[in-house]
């Protein structure tokens, strides 16, 4: 039987996940702060932790850093839809918490929807297998302190992004959900200074989520990183992450430039925004073969579909294969469908993305 924890420091949230999570026919346990959250994830293995930020003796962010350096654990974060909450949650997922749920206290429990969205997450997170997971930056490259200050900061060797008037060699579109975070600042990471064309991003996120994680990809990479807005232009050099809550179109003005739009109709998308809707927006302005699609980890299908048009157009696909996709969703249905050019690990894609010409 799948064991769960749930830390949280309210009686109340503990109960309502232990009654929505109890469908899953899971054996569960709680945990009333982060200190009594370690105690029982080192002792023994969980399948699934949800963990609050804010607890009492120890708060959330050092109980993620100390089950993952212990006993690497799927872990979902359990974050109010604050700008605050929403950087010490990118906090966490870069020392390896997978993904994260709204809160019971901001949102109507009782919505159908919402309890949908738990069990899934529970759900697949559970099917993880700890070899997976990622054991956050911090640890892995020996480092100690604040994980906000463990970078320096490397303004001096940003990139002045370029204008092309539209005409791009090519245009990189990387799509993510569930366990793609860190993936996604590994390769803003990776790629140079000099990098040639414009890099577009759809990271399932909500909106205020979405600014602070194009904050701290800008502090990590070389390239300038934005989240994008509606008649922004498209430059080479440049990284946008499309903005939680709207779809990331293109359009091409009369003088020949490419701008980004904001698409507020959902287009009975379950997600927004969406992999599928950058990619075919992409087709309406970009001939297939200037196209380079990624698609990495993540739950469900967004994107298959996307993979499968770009490709019959031309454009060059890439799939993160299972051995190392924390959840093989997105990118087995692109596989299956047959939207995949090439399928790779993802220490692969990275270095085939950073020498990209």
């Amino acid at each position: 039987m799948k064991r769960v924890l749930i830390a949280d420091d309210s009686a109340l949230v503990r109960k309502q996940l232990t009654e929505i999570i109890s469908e899953l026919g899971f054996e569960i346990d709680t945990a009333r702060n982060g200190a009594e959250a370690v105690e029982k994830a080192t002792a023994q293995q969980y399948d699934v932790i949800t963990m609050d930020i804010n607890m009492p003796v120890m708060d959330g962010l050092s109980a993620v850093d100390k089950i993952m350096a212990q006993r690497p654990t799927p872990i979902l974060m359990i974050s109010s839809l604050t700008t605050e909450s929403a950087n010490i949650t990118m906090e966490a997922l870069e020392l390896g918490a997978v993904d994260y749920i709204a809160k019971p206290g901001t949102m109507n429990i009782g919505k159908e929807e919402n309890r949908a969205d738990i069990l899934q997450k529970v759900k697949s997170l559970s099917r993880i297998p700890p070899r997976r997971l990622q054991k956050g930056v911090r640890r892995e490259s020996g480092q100690t302190g604040d994980v906000r200050t463990r970078r320096p900061i490397r303004e001096k060797l940003k990139a002045e992004p370029s204008g092309n008037g539209g005409e791009f060699a090519k245009i990189v579109l990387i799509g993510a959900s569930t366990g793609g975070p860190g993936l996604i600042e590994q390769i803003c990471t990776a790629l140079p200074s000099n990098f040639p064309y414009p890099v577009c991003i759809v990271q399932h996120m909500p909106e205020q989520f979405t600014a602070a994680f194009a904050t701290r990809l800008d502090r990590a990479s070389t390239l300038p990183v934005v989240e994008s807005k509606s008649n922004m232009e498209l430059l080479s050099g440049r990284i946008y992450v499309a903005k939680g809550g709207t779809h990331l179109h293109f359009a091409k003005k009369v003088s020949g430039k490419v701008v980004l739009r904001e698409e507020h109709n959902k287009n009975n998308q379950f997600f927004q925004p969406s992999v599928n809707e950058m990619l075919m927006s992409a087709l309406k302005v970009f001939r297939g073969d200037q196209i380079i699609a990624v698609l990495l980890t993540g739950i469900g299908d967004d994107g298959a579909d996307g993979m499968v048009a770009v490709k019959k157009a031309g454009a060059f696909t890439i799939g993160e294969s299972e051995e190392t996709a924390t959840v093989y969703g997105m990118p087995k249905e692109a596989y299956e469908r047959g939207g995949v050019v090439q399928q790779l690990p993802f220490p692969k894609i990275v270095k085939a993305l950073a020498v990209l010409r």
